[in-house]
């Protein structure tokens, strides 16, 4: 069963999906799995699968956009400020835990790719979550990110800098594109891989926008998900990275996760990124974090 929700964060109402499995008896509380999107991404593009995983499982499960994004409130549009998003889930977290169908001492969170690195960062703080699974998870450091490509770093951070004095003196709000396969023109996320995922996913996801403010990869540069990722602990943790992963490098999540207390458990795939959003390996990730969150909730 599937219905659809709102819940209040940041003033703005939050759109999402609330998974109720059908065999839930009266009176009965359930283990809660909380999960969202990626960078851009909205709850259509692939997350109704994952979450039906886990309701077949016996887990109520709370699905949503962040607010500027998707079917959620807020303005402007297709703004990714990290400390926002993490407020989202915890805001998240509170709504569902009042809900009379599950049981709030036994929530977790499930992230991928962007998320996979929000739900460390919540996770480290907020002790409600007793559980998390990151998958792709973007958890590498500062360095490690401008290590992958130092020049391409230097060179948007000037373009940054200049947008800063743009909205500082004018108060327009500027955007580059998520993808795109023209080389000459700026996008967050190059290259043919990316472009297939959201291009492809789009049809089925009429709110998505294949845009994102100046100021969100600002916002984006500036926080660090995993620093704080040894604080997780006593929650369970469970990564998933891909191992031909060319926007988050397997070597990234295993310094993280080399950083982190048990419980813990990392299970690479022999993949690339967006290939845990297709069949065989969504199945194959959704299931390990099933495993995990019987195990751990």
């Amino acid at each position: 069963m599937r219905k659809d929700i709102t819940f209040r964060s940041k003033g703005l109402k939050c759109a999402g999906w609330l998974y109720v499995p059908d065999n839930l008896k009266v009176g009965e509380k359930a283990p809660t799995i909380v999960m969202a999107h990626g960078l851009s991404g909205v709850k259509e593009q692939g997350l109704s699968t994952v979450a039906e995983h886990f309701m077949a499982a016996g887990f109520v499960t709370l699905v949503f956009d962040y607010h500027w994004w998707g079917a959620s409130e807020g303005d402007p549009r297709c703004q990714l400020f990290p400390l926002e998003q993490v407020d989202d889930y915890q805001n998240a977290i509170t709504w569902v835990s009042k809900q009379p169908e599950i049981d709030p001492k036994r929530v977790g969170l499930w992230g991928t790719s962007y998320s996979g690195g929000l739900v460390v960062y919540v996770a480290s703080f907020d002790k409600r979550v007793k559980a998390i699974v990151g998958q792709v998870p973007a958890v590498a450091s500062l360095d490690a990110r401008r290590a992958m490509n130092p020049a391409r770093w230097d060179a948007i951070s000037e373009f940054l800098q200049k947008d800063r004095v743009t909205r500082y003196e004018t108060g327009a709000v500027n955007y580059m594109k998520v993808v795109t396969l023209n080389s000459s023109e700026p996008c967050y996320m190059p290259g043919k891989e990316a472009y297939d995922f959201f291009t492809s996913t789009a049809k089925d996801a009429p709110n998505w926008r294949n845009q994102i403010t100046l100021a969100s990869v600002e916002k984006m540069r500036e926080f660090d998900a995993g620093v704080m990722i040894h604080w997780v602990s006593p929650a369970a943790m469970l990564l998933i990275p891909a191992e031909k992963d060319d926007f988050i490098t397997l070597e990234s999540v295993r310094a993280a996760y080399e950083r982190a207390k048990e419980p813990k458990a990392i299970f690479p795939l022999p993949v690339k990124h967006f290939d845990v959003y297709v069949e065989p390996w969504l199945s194959t990730a959704a299931n390990a974090a099933v495993d995990w969150f019987k195990k751990y909730l």
